[in-house]
């Protein structure tokens, strides 16, 4: 490994790259904007498969380099066969997982060095909401609490900024508490 990369790269992040795409950005607005996809089929009562692989990014189709594949199911007490995480385990899983990308990338342009990013995200969820039983309780979560712990080498207080501005940049985290428009299409055979 050069010493340049070894001066680049903080916390598995390739500072250059970053810094990069940051004044790239700047310089062409439209490179930012991004469509990701997620396709989805049904395989047997509430056990359905999602492939990602395919993404517009940066004015071109792309793919990743290979394709990733989720399944999801409810466990068996919520009529399922425990096939893979529910939907809205993925939603709190999306959730830390942004927050813990951000972390690292805000860390690694600061000079904080991290040795350790561990975090619980929990949700609370009435099911008398999904089950139509009471039309006053939401579908889904009623609040989600995350809870990190984060060390490194730097001040308890810079580490919590840490914390504080991946919640400011977080695409995850806007998404579930701005209400984004979604719209549904259906064609039917």
């Amino acid at each position: 490994m050069s010493t340049a990369l070894n001066d680049s790269t903080r916390n598995g992040v390739d500072t250059a790259t970053l810094f990069a795409t940051i004044d790239a950005v700047k310089a062409a607005p439209e490179a930012a904007r991004f469509q990701f996809r997620a396709h989805n089929e049904w395989l047997s009562g509430t056990h359905n498969r999602s492939t990602i692989h395919d993404y517009f990014g940066v004015g071109d189709e792309r793919t990743h380099e290979r394709t990733f594949t989720f399944e999801a199911d409810h466990p068996a007490v919520l009529v399922g066969r425990d096939n893979g995480p529910t939907p809205v385990e993925y939603v709190l899983h999306a959730l830390a997982a942004c927050l813990t990308a951000g972390l690292a990338n805000i860390a690694a342009a600061r000079g904080i060095r991290l040795s350790e990013v561990r975090s619980t995200v929990s949700g609370d969820i009435d099911l008398n909401g999904i089950l139509g039983l009471d039309p006053a309780v939401r579908n889904g979560y009623q609040g989600i609490t995350v809870r990190f712990t984060v060390k490194g080498d730097a001040p308890a207080e810079d580490l919590r900024r840490l914390v504080e501005q991946s919640q400011a940049r977080s695409a995850v985290l806007d998404v579930i508490t701005n209400q984004v428009p979604v719209t549904v299409e259906v064609t039917t055979a």
